[in-house]
């Protein structure tokens, strides 16, 4: 059976596009039948016991990392790591996605996980339920201050049955509103600000979309979006809405789901004041808010870097929240964490989870600027290299009010599944439909749920 499910996870990753590190993963985690016994995490009521290793005994720890645009510097922390604990050596290796996930479910299923490896909120409901991953919840309870970390993010990978964390996150990304202050000044329209409605936004998308030969296509549009689950859910998750249902085991769009994505559409079909997707294709999704063809966009805060290298210094941009539906009572900002593990089978979990600690919080001295990832520790995500002044967006510390509100995510097993990240059944390709004008939204979410329901059934029936 897990051979079968790891074939069926490196088909389903080789038809992916690689999208970075910093968003979810998009298949469902290779299975395994049972987490041998020995691999369970001591109970939450007490914290596990250490067995302290001889001073002259040599571990290895194995880590994992998705990231090559940080390994200079996460060398540097494993070797100070490795500095203060002379008798623990991590053996340090990074492998790009998508690449890394075919070979950690290839490991998986030869039983030869390391020790440590990063987690994908996309991924971490399905390896809790395979058994994979080790309870860490003790070793949270004895050595972590909710008040030092960005504790919104931490439900994401929290076993959803016993509450217990089985990742611990070392930074979290959001998805924020892009948008052009030059474009904003021409138009005399005045800049996002919190608390802004979509009233404001479609009155400020109107007087940004341009023709200005009038010849029939726009120079530029007010808004551009697409299916993607960072375009779309902050818009439901901004008007109080929910896709799954309560308990996240069905996909069940409520009414304030409805209209958000009603709203959505008609930003094309009824304003004008956004392409269809289609009008795009042969523009790389990057690049559609740095060549100017949008004076906004909202998408994940790691394209920060990504807007830096293509935009330079041909206009002024900045961040700002996603405007709140007729339903919203307060913010609610769609964020999730990139995460640290500890295989179920790891032989060493106190000196695996010493080491996450060691990564993830006060010892953290070397200069890491994640861009658009938001560091979990708090004295980090403060700090100047972090808040980068010198360049754009000015106002990132936006991103630190924002995380406040971190709520509601849709992430399930099978999620990558039923999202529609292998085919057109999944609720990307159908808003796909809808956008450019080759369905209706009823029909839409309907044909989203069979498939959805269909994905969902097989975890939980």
């Amino acid at each position: 059976m897990k051979f079968l499910k790891l074939f069926t996870l490196i088909l389903i990753i080789s038809l992916l596009a690689a999208c970075g590190a910093a968003e979810p993963a998009t298949t469902d985690a290779p299975a395994k039948e049972e987490a041998p016994a020995a691999t369970e995490a001591p109970a939450k009521e007490e914290a596990p016991a250490k067995e302290e290793a001889p001073a002259d005994e040599e571990i290895t720890l194995r880590y994992f990392m998705w990231d090559p645009s940080f390994e200079e510097k996460e060398q540097q922390m494993v070797d100070k790591f490795m500095a203060e604990h002379p008798n623990v050596k991590i053996d340090f290796e990074v492998v790009g996605t998508p690449d890394y996930w075919t070979k950690l479910g290839a490991l998986s299923a030869a039983d030869d996980l390391p020790c440590v490896f990063n987690m994908s909120a996309g991924f971490v409901d399905q390896w809790i339920s395979d058994g994979l991953l080790y309870n860490i919840q003790p070793y949270v309870d004895q050595n972590i201050k909710d008040d030092d970390y960005f504790t919104g993010v931490f439900d994401v990978v929290r076993d959803k049955n016993s509450g217990d964390m089985h990742a611990f996150p070392f930074a979290f990304v959001e998805t924020t509103l892009f948008y052009n202050k030059d474009a904003f000044d021409a138009a005399g329209v005045p800049y996002p600000a919190e608390g802004w409605t979509w009233d404001d936004f479609l009155s400020a998308a109107k007087a940004l979309t341009k023709d200005d030969n009038s010849d029939g296509v726009m120079d530029q549009y007010g808004f551009w979006f697409y299916g993607r689950y960072a375009h779309i859910e902050s818009w439901v998750y901004q008007n109080n809405g929910r896709l799954l249902n309560e308990n996240k085991t069905r996909f069940e769009p409520d009414e304030n789901a409805v209209e958000t994505l009603a709203f959505l559409d008609s930003l094309i079909h009824e304003h004008g004041v956004a392409p269809e997707p289609k009008e795009m294709e042969g523009v790389r999704q990057q690049d559609v808010f740095p060549l100017g063809l949008s004076a906004m966009w909202v998408d994940g805060a790691w394209n920060i870097n990504g807007n830096r290298e293509n935009i330079g210094d041909s206009f002024k941009w900045g961040i700002a929240p996603i405007p709140r539906g007729p339903k919203a009572t307060a913010d609610a900002a769609y964020g999730w964490p990139d995460s640290m593990s500890v295989a179920a089978t790891c032989e060493h979990p106190d000196e695996a989870w010493e080491f996450i600690d060691f990564m993830t919080g006060p010892a953290r001295t070397i200069d890491l600027t994640f861009g658009g990832k938001i560091p979990v520790y708090k004295p980090v995500a403060l700090s100047e290299e972090f808040l980068e002044k010198d360049q754009q967006p000015d106002n990132k510390e936006f991103l630190l009010e924002w995380a406040n509100g971190t709520g509601p995510t849709s992430f399930t097993p099978g999620w990558g599944e039923w999202r529609g990240y292998t085919d057109g059944a999944g609720l990307e390709g159908q808003l796909g439909d809808v956008f450019n004008g080759e369905s209706d939204l009823d029909t839409a979410i309907q044909s989203a749920a069979d498939h959805a329901n269909s994905v969902l059934e097989r975890y939980y029936p």
